[in-house]
């Protein structure tokens, strides 16, 4: 039996690190481990929620508070970070950020171009 390729092992990882990002997002405040099991309806382990809910949070992607003697767990960006993590794991999935990066911008439409470069301007007046 063939191993099973790591890159589409980490890719299903991805994906269920969005789906839970997504039902966290659905939620209407804080909710616990147990509820985003729920909410997947996969069939999935605790275990499993609750190792992909301490990746997010290492990644800084969620917070946690202690309610109890556990935890409750909600985004810790709105819609468009959730968006922005997306783009981040594409990019670190990638060898040659440099061409992925330059394929992005030419394909963009000229509106959202002016709009990257006046971020990018603002982001550079920061410094």
């Amino acid at each position: 039996m063939a191993e099973p390729d790591p890159r589409r092992r980490r890719r299903a990882q991805g994906a269920l690190e969005t789906r839970v990002l997504a039902a966290l997002h659905e939620a209407e405040g804080p909710v616990t481990a147990g509820w985003v099991q729920e909410r997947l309806a996969a069939g999935l382990a605790y275990t499993t929620v609750m190792t992909v809910l301490a990746r997010l949070l290492a990644k800084g992607a969620v917070t946690r508070t202690r309610q109890g003697r556990s935890f409750v767990w909600m985004p810790a960006a709105d819609e468009a970070g959730l968006a922005a993590l997306k783009m981040r794991k594409v990019l670190d999935g990638e060898q040659d950020r440099r061409a992925v990066l330059a394929s992005f911008l030419t394909a963009l439409p000229e509106s959202d171009e002016q709009v990257l470069r006046e971020l990018l301007d603002q982001a550079t007046g920061e410094d």
